[in-house]
């Protein structure tokens, strides 16, 4: 199994394959809301917009296992990211990162970069770089912003 089999939930409710974004640079990252790394949309929302145009993307799938602070559903996690940061990189709908019913995606990116102790996530806004083939090249914790990556993902572009 590579990235690129692997099924996601848009917001809206439509599927696809992540094969969409081949040969794209990839940014996943697990968001909650009412976090107090919620601030970081903005910066995850700059990096989007600046490298956008040169195959880079960021995926940011809602995530309630952590303090519970994605408490509504997709949709309405799409909406607060929207209306108060101004997020237009695609969103999807809630998942859960750790535990039996992980989502495959999740499986796939901690299988591919172990944590500090483990492959477990360890809180919201846990970020995954992919490279243009699909490769998870790095894992970056939550305390690291998004400007503090900016070069990592300057050299995969």
């Amino acid at each position: 199994m590579n990235i690129y089999d692997i099924e996601v939930t848009k917001v809206n409710g439509d599927t696809y394959r992540l094969n969409k974004y081949k040969g794209d640079v990839m940014l996943i990252v697990n968001t909650a809301s009412q976090c107090g790394f919620t601030p970081q949309f903005e910066g995850l929302q700059a990096l989007y917009e600046k490298y956008k145009d040169q195959g880079f993307t960021v995926l940011g799938f809602p995530c309630n296992q952590f303090g519970k602070q994605e408490p509504g559903n997709g949709q309405e996690a799409m909406q607060n990211c929207k209306i108060n940061y101004g997020v237009t990189f695609p969103m999807h709908e809630k998942i859960k990162v750790n535990g039996e019913e992980r989502h495959p995606l999740y499986k796939f990116l901690t299988e591919q970069q172990n944590g500090f102790f483990n492959s477990k996530i360890k809180w919201n806004f846990t970020k995954f770089l992919v490279d243009r083939d699909g490769n998870v090249v790095n894992r970056f914790s939550p305390q690291k912003s998004p400007s503090q990556i900016e070069s990592d993902i300057e050299d995969l572009l």
